[in-house]
């Protein structure tokens, strides 16, 4: 009787690693990233973007996706042959979307660093940019000292949050993870000032009158770039080999004027925002 206890209780062990090993190797299948003739083969590549945040990524009165990087991303389908599907993502969800493989590549502002470059693998770059912050022209924020004591509004994930959290713990963050949420509790007076990218601040503030940029740099220049599943080579070469070739024809400067230009007018300037072929000047 002991023994037959025995073997049922092995051959019941057995089964479950078994079954584990199924599992397990399932959906490490379901989390691999595709690679270029995969792409291919099946007819369309799936980018993430933002859906609201202007002018970089967001959705237009015709339901159709606009912006900086969803120009960029029209041309990755057209070279690669393929159609495109965006799929919005939040700030915070960037990475997630990779490493599940819900998205083959994120082009969502996405600024580099070198945490992020642990989770997942970005290409050559193709814009610059620093933090800023905007405020109500009758309260504005000039200093990051003048933040202190204050509720400064970031959206969740971003750099933003990560500088104040790590250099001014003395700021009341206000998070959220949209970023029309963030701006609709900017307008509504449930912030001091709102922090991100300074490029995104100044076009904000652009199209709504009583705000302005009062910080116009803050932190480091850093870089954005498209990014891809850790460990995607094959689809990171073609990205970054497709960068390079743009470059040579000023795509990104193409990008800007249809994209950027109309929003930011003479207050911006493309040579500073724009990178060409992945190289920093």
């Amino acid at each position: 009787m002991k023994k037959c206890l025995l073997c049922l209780v092995t051959l019941l062990l057995t089964l479950g690693v078994f079954t584990a090993c199924q599992t397990s190797s399932s959906d490490d299948s379901q989390s691999k990233a595709r690679t270029v003739e995969e792409i291919k083969q099946s007819g369309k590549i799936v980018i993430g973007v933002f859906s609201d945040k202007k002018p970089f990524g967001y959705v237009d009165s015709n339901g159709d996706y606009q912006g900086y990087d969803v120009y960029f991303g029209n041309r990755i389908a057209k070279d690669l042959g393929v159609e495109v599907e965006y799929v919005p993502v939040e700030a915070a969800s960037r990475v997630e979307y990779l490493v599940s493989n819900k998205v083959d590549i994120i082009l969502a502002n996405f600024t580099v660093t070198e945490e992020r470059k642990e989770k997942v693998d970005f290409t050559l770059p193709y814009m610059k940019v620093a933090l800023g912050v905007v405020s109500p022209d009758k309260a504005l924020i000039t200093d990051v000292e003048d933040l202190k004591g204050k509720t400064l509004i970031v959206c969740k994930g971003t750099t933003a949050e990560t500088f104040f959290t790590e250099n001014y713990p003395e700021v009341n963050l206000l998070k959220f993870d949209q970023y029309s949420e963030a701006y609709n509790a900017l307008l509504d007076g449930r912030g001091d000032a709102l922090s991100t990218d300074n490029t995104e601040v100044l076009a904000w503030a652009i199209e709504n009158e009583g705000f302005s940029v009062g910080i116009e740099s803050l932190g480091n220049i850093d870089t954005i770039a498209a990014a891809v599943q850790k460990g995607n080579q094959d689809l990171l070469d073609w990205l970054n080999n497709e960068i390079v070739e743009l470059g040579k024809e000023k795509f990104f400067h193409a990008d800007y004027e249809e994209t950027l230009a109309p929003v930011y007018g003479e207050a911006a300037d493309a040579d500073n925002i724009v990178v060409e072929g992945g190289v920093v000047e």
